[in-house]
């Protein structure tokens, strides 16, 4: 197997760009002062990523799934979004286990 050198540089590049964006995010977020509105609506977009990611799997699988994405979707409601996540898995695991 042959290294494309135009292929390892994008790899590379892309890498670069990655990391840059996410230190400069970092940094940028440091200095911004938040009013406490705005800090109220970007803490709701982890919660609705998480949703739109699930929600299809809701609408297009077995009652196991439509039942842990509601335990997801009320779990992330009061909890951090993996714990969420886990209880969403441990439904869908169990009611399986069950035959459902």
């Amino acid at each position: 197997m042959t290294i494309d050198m135009n292929t390892l540089l994008a790899i590379l590049a892309m890498a670069v760009a990655t990391i840059a964006t996410r230190q400069a995010g970092l940094l940028v977020g440091r200095l911004l002062q938040l009013s406490p509105r705005a800090e109220e609506i970007l803490g709701a977009i982890p919660p609705s990523v998480l949703m739109a990611v699930v929600t299809p799997t809701a609408f297009a699988t077995g009652w196991a799934e439509t039942a842990g994405c509601a335990v997801v979707a009320f779990s992330a409601t009061r909890l951090p979004l993996l714990p969420a996540a886990a209880a969403g898995v441990v439904t869908v695991a169990a009611l399986r286990a069950a035959g459902l």
